[in-house]
C-alpha cells in the first residue's frame, strides 16, 4: 500500500469532479429551465435560485483547489442548501433511493450523501489532502 501513498494528495480530485459533475448538471438544467419547479410547487424564482446555488457550488468545489480556501468552503455550503430542501420537500421518510408508489422520486440516500460531501468541503476547505504522516 505504500505505492499508493504518493497518489493520496490527488484523491480530492475524485470527490471534486464527482460532486461538481452532479451539481453542474442539475444546476444548469434548472438555470436554463426556470419554470421546471412547477411540478414540485416551487416558484420560478426559487427554482432558479436553487439552480444558481447548485451551479455555483459545483463550480466552486471543482475550481476551489486553485482559488482561496473560502471558495471551496462556500461551494460546500452552497450545495448543502438544495440538498436540505430536496430531503425535506421530496425525499424525507424513505432512505433507499429506489422509487416506490409512495415515493416516486425515491428516498434520501443520494441526497444525504451529497449533503455530507458538501459538509466535508465546508469543514475541510481547500486543504483536502491527507495530512503528512
Amino acid at each position: 500500500m505504500d505505492a499508493l501513498k504518493g497518489f493520496s494528495r490527488y484523491a480530492h480530485w475524485g470527490l471534486r469532479i464527482a460532486v461538481a459533475g452532479v451539481f453542474l448538471y442539475h444546476g444548469l438544467q434548472k438555470v436554463t429551465n426556470p419554470g421546471g419547479g412547477a411540478m414540485l410547487g416551487m416558484s420560478s424564482a426559487l427554482w432558479l435560485l436553487v439552480g444558481l446555488f447548485e451551479t455555483g457550488g459545483g463550480a466552486l468545489v471543482l475550481l476551489g483547489s486553485f482559488l482561496p480556501d473560502w471558495a471551496t468552503r462556500l461551494g460546500g455550503l452552497l450545495i448543502m442548501f438544495p440538498m436540505l430542501g430536496a430531503i425535506a420537500k421530496v425525499h424525507w421518510g424513505r432512505w433507499s433511493f429506489v422509487p416506490t408508489e409512495a415515493y416516486p422520486m425515491g428516498g434520501m440516500e443520494f441526497q444525504f450523501t451529497l449533503l455530507m460531501l458538501g459538509l466535508f468541503f465546508l469543514l475541510r476547505g481547500k486543504d483536502v489532502e491527507a495530512p503528512a504522516a
